[in-house]
C-alpha cells in the first residue's frame, strides 16, 4: 500500500507540477493585492489626510470641468483616510484626492498585472465560454488535497521535522520536503479546500443554500419613476444606506441610467474583504429602500460562500491571516522545487537494490 501511495503521489505530484507552482506563485501575490495594487500606483493611491473630505456633488463638479460631456459611472470612497477616491468614466478611472479635489491621475481599460495574475490563478487566463482554464485549475485544486493527504501518508511513519546538515544533497531535500510540508500541511489543506469549494461553485453554492435552509436574496424590483421627479443625489443615497445598515461605512455607489437604482456597497469593521459584504439597493427618485443585505444577517448560504472566500483570501483576520496564507501558497513553491529536484535525483542515480523502494 504504501508503495502504491507513494507512486500515486510522485506522479499526480509531476504531472500537476507546473499548475500548483502556479498556485503556490499567484496565491503568494494575491494575498496582498489591494497592497500590493496601491504600491505599485502609489502616486494615484496616497494622499495627505487632513480634516474632511469633499462631498462626491464637489468632486462631481471638478470631474465634470476637467471632462466634460463624460457621464460619471460610481464612486468608490476609501474607508483608509491617507487613500484617494475613484470615480469611473468610460475612459477609465479617475483617481482624485478627497481633500482638495485634486485629480491625481488615470487609469484606462484594460487588464494590468495584478488582473493578469488573477486570472492565471483562477483560470489560466483562459476565457471562453465554457471556462476550460477554471475547470482545469478547479480539478488541479482537487488533485492538491489528494497530495496533501497522501503526503501525510508517506510523512506518518517517519515523522520527519528536522533538516539534516552535512548529509548528501538528495537527503536535504528529502528533509526539506518532509518539513516544508507537515509544518504547512494545515493552511495548504485549508487553501485547497477553500479554492475546491470556489472552484466548483455552481454545485456547492446550493449546498450551502440547502444545508442552511435558506435562499439567496432576489433582485429588487424597481418601481417606475414617478413623473417630474428628479433623482437624489449620490451624497444622499450614501447617507440612506448608511442609515439602513447602522456601523457599516458605505465605500462604493454607483450613478444608475435613467431606469436603474442606486446600488451602494458597505463594510462593516469586522468585515476585512476589500469588496466588502453589505449592499443597500436605493430607489434613485424616492430614496426608497428597495433590498438590503447585511454580512451580519443575511442568508446563511451567502454568509458561507462569503465566510470560505475570506478563508481563502486571508481576508477573514487582516493582516495576520493574510500573511500565514500568502506564506503558505510561497511554501507550495518549495514544495514544487524539492519534489521535483529529489525525482531527477533519483531518474540520475543509476538502479540499485537501494533505491528501488521509497525512503
Amino acid at each position: 500500500m504504501r508503495k502504491l501511495v507513494f507512486n500515486l503521489h510522485l506522479w499526480v505530484a509531476l504531472i500537476l507540477a507546473i499548475l500548483v507552482a502556479i498556485f503556490g506563485a499567484t496565491g503568494t501575490i494575491m494575498a496582498f493585492e489591494p497592497e500590493i495594487d496601491h504600491l505599485l500606483h502609489w502616486k494615484l493611491s496616497y494622499v495627505t489626510p487632513q480634516a474632511r473630505p469633499l462631498s462626491l456633488a464637489e468632486i462631481a463638479a471638478v470631474i465634470s470641468k476637467a471632462y466634460p460631456g463624460d457621464r460619471i459611472g460610481g464612486y468608490q470612497m476609501s474607508t483608509s483616510p491617507d487613500l484617494s477616491y475613484q470615480v469611473g468614466l468610460r475612459r477609465g478611472v479617475i483617481y482624485v484626492n478627497p481633500y482638495s479635489g485634486d485629480i491625481l491621475g488615470v487609469r484606462e481599460g484594460g487588464q494590468d498585472f495584478l488582473g493578469w495574475v488573477h486570472q492565471l490563478h483562477l483560470r489560466l487566463t483562459l476565457r471562453n465560454q465554457a471556462d476550460v482554464g477554471k475547470s482545469i485549475m478547479s480539478w488541479a485544486g482537487l488533485a492538491m488535497l489528494f497530495l496533501l493527504l497522501s503526503g501525510l501518508y508517506l510523512w506518518w511513519p517517519l515523522k520527519r521535522i528536522s533538516i539534516r546538515r552535512g548529509g548528501p544533497p538528495r537527503r536535504f531535500w528529502f528533509d526539506l520536503h518532509n518539513a516544508v510540508g507537515i509544518l504547512s500541511l494545515v493552511f495548504l489543506f485549508v487553501l485547497a479546500f477553500t479554492g475546491v469549494l470556489i472552484g466548483f461553485e455552481r454545485t456547492v453554492v446550493p449546498w450551502f443554500y440547502k444545508i442552511t435552509n435558506s435562499e439567496p436574496s432576489k433582485q429588487p424590483a424597481i418601481p417606475p419613476p414617478p413623473p417630474g421627479v428628479k433623482p437624489i443625489s449620490p451624497d444622499q443615497a450614501v447617507e440612506i444606506a448608511r442609515n439602513a445598515l447602522p456601523g457599516a461605512t458605505p465605500f462604493q455607489v454607483n450613478v444608475p441610467g435613467p431606469k436603474g437604482f442606486y446600488f451602494v456597497r458597505s463594510r462593516f469593521p469586522e468585515d476585512l474583504t476589500p469588496g466588502g459584504r453589505s449592499r443597500v439597493a436605493i430607489d434613485q427618485y424616492t430614496g426608497q429602500v428597495l433590498a438590503t443585505e447585511s454580512s451580519r444577517t443575511g442568508p446563511g448560504g451567502t454568509r458561507l460562500v462569503n465566510l470560505n472566500r475570506a478563508v481563502h483570501t486571508g481576508d477573514i483576520f487582516g493582516l495576520p491571516s493574510k500573511a500565514l496564507m500568502s506564506l503558505a501558497s510561497l511554501m507550495l513553491l518549495v514544495q514544487v522545487l524539492s519534489g521535483v529536484t529529489m525525482w531527477w535525483k533519483r531518474i540520475r542515480r543509476k538502479p540499485t537494490a537501494a533505491n528501488v523502494a521509497p525512503e
